[in-house]
């Protein structure tokens, strides 16, 4: 596996040339380039080479011409899936079994995992090409105030990255993986990791043993972890820029966090990005999320996976990666809540631009009401952390990890009597929450979800008779 500057910069150039074309010229790559990737798709992937069978020719293809594809579908049929032959998913899973292995290719390509959140783990196959179009349209987005940005924080101090190290997940593994491929370039976007895992005292101390924290990559739940610890007088660092993903940023957090660090003098970027596509959006400088539409085709669709108009939150939302031509990502069923915004954004940008409110795997369902994590308050000044966690449909038990001081039954009670108010004020009397034994515990990828929803089978991620399925045989 090789990684090639000057492809990248074709990418770079690429990118620019589309932007400065408008709606017109973008939507006229996207169009090449997805047919351009049905092609692929069907002359190469076996299971594509069935599922597109009975459809118009590659170069007709219209987006609406093509199934819905799911995650459970898709790695049931791994090894018919990639276009390649060589990496077969028993292959692949001994590989992601071996954490020195983390950022080391297998062949010509790279293998992550996702952490999970809304079931199964997929298996994430990703060429040069990818790596190499993920830095260009990256550089290409970058208006004149990112590129300052950029150079004058990192004249201050050092990037840190602080995500899951117990396995091959895209945050410490892209790195280590450009680190190999690319050495020179590695170095210019150098960063330290921390494992998000480790006891928060440890990862505090081992922050303020650091000289010189200017930027900081982690996920919201992190973010939300370090807030408290520096309210609490104990974080001692000054960082200029955090870097946020993989969760949604709430405008609580937003605003807590600019408050308990005033240091802050670039803010918050957010953009919004997956494993299965780490290049889908970069936020420009009025903080919207723009699509790389040249290259990633993102729709928001009802539960029927039928488009909703721009202004309306989604059920969930499809992705195409046009530039991933190793494993096909052809109208996948993400899981996430959108909303398009229905006006230009004010940056001049011809990118659509998006929020997003967050997953569907992460909401609380109980019988007809569902809640979203946000209701529940699960912070006390006598704990580090608490975690809601449903058992079953009306069942709940609360997990903290106490403070040194804590009296543990008095936080208990008045975290339980906490989230049964919520229950009540919901019209949902008839739920248990228990006092549990149990600590608090981290997702696989090192992200931290004060609420933990009963693991169940999702409509989404379940082939539905409403709509084209996946062949089993």
């Amino acid at each position: 596996m090789r990684f090639s500057l000057p492809r990248a910069l074709g990418y770079l150039v690429g990118g620019l040339w589309t932007d400065r074309g408008g709606r017109k010229r973008i939507e006229a790559k996207q169009l090449r380039n997805l047919r351009r990737l049905v092609e692929k798709a069907r002359r190469d992937s076996p299971l594509f080479h069935r599922l597109y069978a009975d459809l118009p020719p590659s170069s007709a293809i219209d987006l609406r011409d093509l199934p819905v594809t799911r995650k459970p579908d898709l790695m049931a049929e791994f090894d018919d899936w990639l276009t390649i032959r060589s990496l077969p998913l028993d292959r692949a899973r001994e590989h992601l079994r071996d954490i020195g292995k983390v950022g080391v290719p297998i062949d010509d390509v790279a293998v992550f995992q996702t952490s999970g959140t809304s079931g199964e783990p997929a298996v994430i196959v990703l060429s040069s090409a990818f790596v190499e179009y993920a830095y260009g349209i990256m550089m290409a987005r970058f208006d004149r105030q990112t590129w300052k940005l950029v150079r004058e924080v990192r004249k201050l101090g050092i990037r840190v990255t602080i995500t899951g190290g117990n396995g091959h997940f895209a945050g410490n593994g892209f790195n280590k993986l450009v680190q190999r491929l690319n050495p020179v370039l590695a170095k210019q976007f150098g960063v330290t990791f921390i494992e998000a895992e480790q006891p928060i005292g440890r990862l505090v101390d081992r922050l303020n043993a650091l000289r010189d924290v200017a930027w900081i990559v982690t996920y919201p739940s992190m973010l939300a972890i370090l807030v408290r610890e520096k309210e609490a007088g104990r974080l001692r660092i000054e960082p200029a820029l955090f870097t946020l993903g993989g969760e949604t940023l709430t405008n609580d957090l937003r605003a807590r966090v600019r408050q308990a660090f005033p240091s802050l003098k670039y803010g918050i970027a957010d953009p919004y990005g997956c494993t299965e596509c780490l290049a889908l959006s970069f936020e420009c400088s009025h903080g919207r999320k723009h699509v790389n539409e040249d290259w990633v085709i993102l729709e928001a669709v009802d539960e029927a996976m039928q488009p909703v108009p721009d202004g309306t939150l989604s059920a969930t939302v499809l992705l195409t990666v046009l530039a991933n031509e190793v494993q096909p990502f052809i109208r996948y069923d993400l899981g996430d809540c959108v909303r398009f915004y229905a006006d230009p954004c004010p940056c001049g940008s011809p990118f659509r631009s998006l929020q997003v409110q967050g997953r569907q795997a992460t909401l609380v369902r109980v019988g007809e009401v569902t809640l979203s994590p946000l209701v529940f308050d699960l912070e006390h000044e006598h704990a580090q952390r608490i975690q809601l966690v449903q058992t079953g449909e009306r069942d709940f038990e609360v997990r903290i990890q106490m403070a040194n001081e804590a009296a543990a039954g008095r936080v208990f009670q008045e975290v339980i009597v906490s989230v049964k108010r919520v229950f009540h004020d919901n019209g949902l009397d008839d739920v248990a929450v228990r006092e549990s034994e149990k600590l608090p515990e981290f997702t696989a990828s090192g992200k931290f979800h004060e609420v933990v929803p009963l693991q169940r089978a999702d409509a989404r991620n379940m082939t539905s008779s409403g709509s084209r399925q996946l062949p089993t045989e």
